[in-house]
């Protein structure tokens, strides 16, 4: 079957570039000494997740317990969760915990005392590693506080928990107006943990850093230990935005049709909110809309006189510059701002190579929100 034989909107992962990506990092990773462990929450799929592990990725990450039980149900042997669990999912955590390497962070005394208590009570040992934060501002300690090593030395002697190390996500990279400060983010962070894990005295087998946009500028720093980059598997055009990918890396694109040809200034995709996402795009210049359309069916060329600047459920309003060619019936290929999201908006997705479509693959995590 062709790429044009199937029902629109549809959304698409390009093999080739999925490999090239997967193949590309890991080698990267390699060089350095380092581990590589995906971040899942962009494909949420068992099928990608093993292609990573078997390029060498040491395992995964996931963003909640359901996605990492689906992954666990598919026999992904090590699983990393650098989110704050609370102990009310004790019994699930130690459920998984039998299933699979299991480790998820803390950034709270209080709480880590609390996963102790029931790590003692069910005669298992839990590991655990600190969040730092790094100046994103979401969780984690911060490391400027006289107290932060402190609470590393906490947490590591409490029984019934293994501290592995310190983590931490520089999510403010996405904000960087430049390649210069982007770096200087990855370079700040590496310090933050070197010094951090110095500072409280206490053995950190891991420094463990993930973020797309920063991941070329983090394999320069010393120290690290661990990358857990996750939207570099399909990269989005956002990334393209942060000069982290470029439009020929992009696996993930949505199969549009122009549904409606109203306005010489307008046309409409069958593409809405139910198939891209909502999100904005972030880059070193604007990015105005919701995706970025390819005339051509392989997407390998830009349109610049198409916008989309407006989604609703099942339609894509586009706004045109100038001339465009496109009537009704015709198809598109549109790379979206964030291609994580997408993938949670779909139970499958289409597998492909440049125009004819090689498998059906199952997006088995989505929508597992707790």
């Amino acid at each position: 079957m062709r790429i044009t034989d199937l029902p629109t909107p549809a959304v698409l992962v390009d093999v080739s570039r999925l490999q090239r990506n997967i193949d590309r990092m890991q080698s990267a990773v390699d060089a350095r000494g380092m581990r590589l462990r995906p971040h899942a929450k962009t494909h949420k799929s068992p099928v990608v997740a093993r292609m990573q592990i078997a390029r060498g990725a040491v395992g995964i990450c996931c963003a909640k317990l359901g996605e990492a039980e689906v992954f666990a149900d598919e026999g992904i042997a090590d699983i990393r969760l650098p989110y704050p669990l609370h102990p009310v999912n004790a019994e699930r955590v130690l459920k998984l915990a039998e299933r699979t390497a299991l480790s998820f962070i803390t950034d709270d005394p209080a709480v880590a005392r609390q996963w102790s208590d029931v790590a003692r009570k069910a005669g298992r040992t839990l590991d655990v590693l600190i969040k730092v934060d790094v100046g994103f501002h979401r969780c984690g300690i911060d490391p400027d506080l006289p107290s932060a090593p402190d609470v590393v030395r906490d947490i590591a002697s409490m029984p019934g928990l293994r501290m592995k190390g310190l983590l931490s996500h520089a999510g403010h990279a996405y904000g960087a107006a430049s390649e210069g400060e982007t770096a200087a983010i990855a370079q700040a962070e590496a310090r933050l943990l070197r010094d951090l894990a110095a500072a409280s005295g206490v053995t950190c087998e891991e420094l463990s850093v993930g973020a797309t946009p920063t991941a070329r500028f983090s394999l320069q720093q010393q120290g690290l230990t661990e990358l857990r980059p996750g939207n570099y598997a399909y990269y989005d055009r956002t990334q393209v935005g942060l000069q982290a990918a470029t439009w020929d890396d992009c696996a993930l694109t949505i199969l549009a049709r122009v549904v409606s040809r109203p306005a010489r200034d307008r046309i409409i995709f069958d593409s809405g909110s139910k198939t891209m996402t909502t999100d904005g795009a972030r880059g070193f210049s604007a990015l105005l809309g919701y995706g970025t359309p390819f005339l051509d069916v392989h997407g390998t060329e830009p349109d610049p006189s198409l916008v989309i600047e407006r989604l609703s459920e099942e339609h894509a309003t586009v706004s045109v510059i100038g001339d465009s060619k496109l009537a009704t019936g015709d198809l598109v290929r549109i790379v979206p701002n964030h291609s994580c999201v997408v993938s949670n908006l779909l139970d499958v997705l289409w597998m492909v190579d440049n125009d004819q479509v090689i498998d059906r693959l199952p997006v088995a995590a989505r929508g597992r929100i707790t």
